[in-house]
């Protein structure tokens, strides 16, 4: 039996959480009004990759690929692959596009990205403790933040896999891939798509533990968080999403997390902005 971490205490103040994740088209009025672009859309820097030719240090980003059958779920790479040209309006690569997809929410954002935004909408990005307050709903919580079962009386709850990760996946209430924020039911706070859809971007930097995540400068921090031999600061995920499987990654509780380097922009991460009210 797989062992949990011990709980550690946090206060949470009071805040507004926006109801879903922010949208490609929320996201398009941002790009509209400021002319931003993102991370993936710009190129890597030769002064930080000598390493690299200029083909590859072209702008694109990663993006889900599932595979022909079974594979050692220990190799990511198997399943992601690094796409030139893909970004937030063509999330799937350059023959990918938005159209329809107006709802969804907008992908292929590194956390810059997501800081971007909620800066020109005058609002912030969730702590950790505050996306996990609000992803609990107020319900006493099970191995999923709905309960016990995973789907109750046969009730998809969220878009996460179904089928076999990473080659079959079946769907979730016929979504595969993101599916428009509300298209599955809200958490007893009103909250859409907490759980599933998309990862989401929160503004602490990923310590493994939960001890030190407040101690020392955010300098500290940053450098803590970064992977042995990189300097890339990682910030944490929450709220798993449309690739969480249960025989890979069991993401659906409001306390699960999940690392990411800040400079990284995949097609499964989104972010959702909060406010403080006090």
């Amino acid at each position: 039996m797989r062992r949990r971490p011990p709980q550690h205490e946090r206060v949470v103040r009071a805040f507004d959480m926006a109801a879903a994740p922010t949208t490609n088209d929320e996201f398009a009025a941002f790009v509209a009004a400021t002319g931003y672009v993102t991370v993936a859309e710009r190129p890597l820097s030769a002064i930080d990759f000598p390493h690299l030719s200029a083909a590859r240090r072209a702008p694109g980003s990663l993006v889900f690929t599932p595979t022909g059958g079974p594979v050692d779920l220990r190799d990511w790479q198997q399943w992601w692959t690094w796409t030139p040209g893909a970004q937030w309006r063509h999330p799937l690569g350059p023959s990918s596009n938005l159209t329809g997809r107006g709802s969804h929410p907008v992908v292929q954002v590194a956390f810059a990205d997501a800081q971007a935004y909620a800066a020109w909408a005058g609002v912030r990005l969730p702590s950790e403790a505050e996306h996990e307050f609000a992803a609990s709903g107020g319900a006493t919580l099970g191995p999923y933040a709905w309960g016990r079962d995973r789907d109750p009386d046969g009730q998809i709850m969220a878009n996460t896999w179904h089928g076999r990760f990473p080659y079959l996946n079946t769907g979730a209430n016929g979504w595969v891939g993101t599916s428009p924020v509300g298209a599955f039911a809200a958490n007893g706070y009103g909250l859409f798509d907490i759980i599933g859809n998309v990862w989401e971007w929160t503004s602490d930097y990923f310590i493994g533990s939960h001890a030190n995540q407040l101690n020392g400068t955010a300098a500290q921090r940053a450098a803590d968080s970064a992977e042995p031999g990189s300097q890339v600061p990682r910030r944490v995920l929450k709220g798993g999403s449309h690739l969480c499987a249960p025989e890979y990654c069991l993401k659906y509780r409001p306390a699960a997390r999940s690392p990411q380097p800040e400079d990284s922009a995949t097609s499964h991460i989104g972010f959702r902005c909060v406010r403080s009210t006090e």
